[in-house]
């Protein structure tokens, strides 16, 4: 069973089984990570899916668009190593052991 490990805005971390094919995002909400507000479904137009990944792991990603990158740059938790948008991870196997932290909103 591949996983990530997810940790919450409240410290607390978590085991998270991979389901190909869903994006980060997804996989997040139907674990119950209500922090994820994803309020444009996953557009990338809102930033409401923001998360910090462990620099290790940027290599298994796609890399930064430019319009995810300009929504990054205007939260408060913007990280140039570690920000990403959930919603533009696609999940894959080769993600096995990805550490993912949710970052507060704005």
């Amino acid at each position: 069973m591949k996983q990530i490990t997810v940790t919450d805005m409240q410290g607390q971390t978590r085991e998270v089984e991979i389901n190909p094919g869903w994006s980060l995002m997804e996989l997040l909400r139907e674990n119950d990570y209500d922090e994820i507000l994803a309020m444009c479904g996953g557009a990338c137009s809102c930033a409401t899916c923001h998360v910090h990944i462990r620099n290790a792991d940027q290599l298994k990603l796609p890399p930064v668009e430019e319009d995810e990158e300009m929504l990054l740059m205007t939260t408060e938790a913007y990280d140039a190593e570690r920000s990403r948008l959930s919603c533009q991870i696609p999940m894959t196997e080769a993600m096995d052991g990805m550490q993912v932290q949710i970052v507060e909103m704005d």
